[in-house]
């Protein structure tokens, strides 16, 4: 929990690296929040089904999930670009994301491969610190 708060600490900051145990740990309190957030919409009856007529499109999501996505966006750009810069990527690295399936499952394999060891162009070794 304490690499998730972290994460949301340094809100945008973009700069620096972040350690795999910092997003992973960041990714997993994540997705708890977020099918928390889905459960809690269901319950309350606050999904988006009201906006599809007769129910035919059943959105497991609604206002809690969405809002918790908008609040963490931010913070979950900012992990990733850190994690990237961790392994020696830049940012734009991002953008492989938007490739369907392949770009976003080599951008988690580069986010989830080992650091580099010692400083790099983005600054000191995150676990030397």
């Amino acid at each position: 929990m304490n690499y998730y708060l972290g994460a949301l600490k340094k809100y945008a900051v973009f700069i620096g690296r972040a350690r795999r145990s910092e997003y992973c740990y960041f990714v997993l309190f994540n997705i708890v929040f977020q099918v928390t957030a889905a459960i809690f919409d269901n319950i309350l009856g606050s999904n988006f089904n009201a906006f599809f007529g007769d129910g035919m499109f059943k959105l497991p999501f609604g206002y809690l999930f969405t809002v918790y996505n908008f609040a963490v966006l931010i913070p979950r750009l900012a992990v990733a670009v850190r994690r990237l810069h961790d392994v020696g990527k830049n940012a734009w690295f991002m953008l492989f994301a938007l490739v369907p399936l392949i770009g976003s499952i080599w951008l988690l394999v580069l986010c989830l491969s080992k650091g580099v060891n010692g400083e790099n162009e983005y600054g000191t070794d995150p676990k030397r610190n």
